[in-house]
Formats: C-alpha cells, sequence, structure tokens
C-alpha cells in the first residue's frame, strides 16, 4: 500500500471524525433514515481508518 504524507493523513482524520460528529448532530434534531445514519457513520469510521492504516506517523529519532 502507498503511504500518505502527514498533512493529508490529518485532514482525511478530521473529515472522518467531522462527518460521524456532524451525522450524530443531524439525526438530533432531524428524522434520518436507517441507511442514510449507518452510511454516514460508515463513511466516516472508512475515512479515520484509512487515514490511520495508510498514514506516515513515523517520527525522526536522532
Amino acid at each position: 500500500m502507498k503511504k500518505i504524507t502527514k498533512r493529508k493523513t490529518l485532514i482525511l482524520l478530521s473529515i472522518g471524525m467531522f462527518v460521524i460528529a456532524a451525522s450524530q448532530i443531524f439525526s438530533q434534531y432531524f428524522v434520518l433514515p436507517d441507511f442514510a445514519k449507518g452510511s454516514f457513520i460508515g463513511i466516516g469510521i472508512g475515512l479515520v481508518l484509512m487515514s490511520l492504516i495508510l498514514g506516515n506517523f513515523k517520527t525522526v529519532r536522532n
């Protein structure tokens, strides 16, 4: 698998967390079907996992 840069990893991570949080907020105020709730949460979890698996989190050691 191809590693992605740390900046792109952090962007994917933050977008994934935002999608999960937004789906929870929208479902609190609006009636969403179960398919929509599950899709949004699934997309958010997928983005978070992809950023954690493909991310380049190695630190530089002297």
